[in-house]
């Protein structure tokens, strides 16, 4: 965030703590002190009111950040985000563009009691109009967040709150200040041929460990690191799934109409196309294979000039 509001006076962020307090979560930290008040603004307790303001202040040209608490609270704010962000571009007819990210963390902590804990991957991807991104990694949070922030339609971003400590390597490309991460694209973050695994957010690390695990087994998992829920990047779960011939997908959600739900019926109506494709293929390579095969013996048998 920090480089994006160096690079363009027409990004701000706000949000409750996000300033003085540098933020529930301290991703804000320092932004305060060198941006000051008008570009780091800390709101009162009201989700609706405060992204409401962010919406008009899209309308009106700027690049809003809108920090959620938790991504619970949007709940309050949900008829901003779906009917003022995420459905303008459409009714205006392409005129009004709303450039603006939803950010916070999202899904389930410790001990935070179930109205703390949804994950709301698959209420955001449900909604056209939004694109909803899911890092799990900080090469992730890093790439995600800066084309979030450019990207000229509404962006959610799903942080995860028991991620923000974890520590990871850190590539020398992700360290630039254009390093950019495409919306919309996946990432295989292990090879393998046997089982395609496919998840977002913080369970891709389960992911990696039971593919360690499994890999001692002699059963070698793909891992698919989705990164984005909205536009979902299925060709690439259906180009290892055609390779594997299996698939799990592995989320913090729930299970009924699910990313995972979603996931699994694409890679359905997709992975059913194609093998109809090559069935329609085969059947006709065989009797094609038939047909010559019968007029070479009715010519053996003199029946065919």
């Amino acid at each position: 965030m920090d480089e994006e509001l160096e690079r363009d006076e027409k990004v701000f962020l706000l949000g409750e703590e996000v300033a003085q307090y540098d933020g529930a979560y301290k991703v804000s930290r320092g932004l305060w002190k060198k941006y000051g008040d008008k570009r780091i603004i800390d709101t009162p307790i009201s989700e609706m009111g405060f992204a409401g303001i962010a919406v008009g202040a899209a309308m009106a040209g700027l690049r809003p950040i809108c920090e959620f608490m938790t991504f619970n609270f949007s709940m309050q704010a949900i008829d901003q985000v779906i009917n003022s962000a995420a459905k303008t571009y459409y009714m205006s007819g392409g005129l009004q563009p709303v450039p603006i990210v939803f950010r916070g963390p999202n899904g389930a902590s410790a001990g935070v009691a179930a109205q703390h804990s949804q994950c709301f991957a698959a209420w955001y991807g449900h909604c056209p109009g939004l694109k909803v991104v899911s890092p799990w990694s900080s090469e992730d949070a890093k790439g995600l967040i800066k084309s979030a922030i450019r990207d000229n339609n509404p962006v959610v971003v799903l942080e995860n709150e028991l991620m923000y400590g974890v520590p990871f390597e850190f590539p020398a490309e992700a360290q630039s200040k254009d390093f950019l991460i495409p919306i919309g694209k996946a990432k295989i973050e292990r090879q393998g041929t046997h089982i395609t695994v496919v998840s977002h957010s913080r369970p891709v690390g389960h992911c990696l460990e039971a593919a360690t695990v499994l890999s001692k087994e002699g059963i070698e998992c793909e891992v698919i690191n989705m990164r984005t829920i909205r536009p979902m990047d299925i060709e690439a779960v259906e180009a290892s799934v055609m390779k594997t011939n299996h698939l799990i997908t592995v989320e913090g959600g729930w299970p009924q109409f699910g990313v995972g739900a979603e996931i699994c019926a694409r890679i359905m109506e997709g992975i059913s196309k194609e093998l109809l494709l090559e069935y329609s293929k085969a059947i006709i390579n065989i009797v094609y294979q038939n047909m010559y095969w019968l007029k070479r013996s009715k010519a053996r048998g003199g029946q065919m000039t």
